[in-house]
């Protein structure tokens, strides 16, 4: 297997983009906005807030028992990087879009595994919600990069290949 260079001099500026981005915003809250406190961006829509997630992406597996809650964590956190830099190893520069959501989703977690590291838990800030009928749980910039990124993925596989194949 031959790595593109191209690919990887891609993903790491990208992906130190949105670790940065990440890293800087959740600084921000973590300053600003004391924990469980909230700031009110678009009345009934968006609030900006200062919680801590102890399970995976929007708050999934949080009720696992704190002994084994961070051993999970890391252990999730790193079988994922490692899945990822073999799944970029595996892509060509042709592969655009699957080169930036490699990207992204890379940036993404290692921007929430060094919340993992640092706080034992990740910092999470957008609050979207419907006044009170309906409410997402709070996530952070690692969150969306992700989400997007794992989109691009499906998008890619889903419409793409099928448009080239047919």
């Amino acid at each position: 297997m031959k790595i593109d260079h191209r690919v990887i001099a891609f993903v790491v500026p990208i992906a130190a983009l949105v670790l940065a981005c990440d890293q800087y915003t959740k600084h921000l809250v973590c300053m600003h906005i004391p924990l469980f406190g909230k700031i009110e961006i678009l009345p009934g829509v968006l609030d900006l807030v200062h919680i801590r997630n102890t399970g995976i992406a929007f708050g999934l597996l949080q009720n696992i028992g704190s002994a084994y809650r961070t051993a999970v964590m890391f252990g999730v956190g790193a079988v994922a990087l490692v899945l990822l830099g073999v799944l970029t190893a595996h892509v060509t520069w042709t592969q655009k879009l699957q080169v930036v959501a490699l990207s992204l989703i890379f940036g993404g977690a290692v921007g929430n595994l060094i919340d993992r590291i640092r706080f034992g838990e990740v910092v999470d800030f957008i609050d979207v919600h419907w006044r009170n009928l309906y409410h997402w749980p709070a996530f952070n910039v690692a969150d969306s990069a992700i989400s997007i990124g794992i989109a691009f993925v499906v998008i890619d596989e889903l419409v793409l290949k099928k448009r080239k194949k047919g």
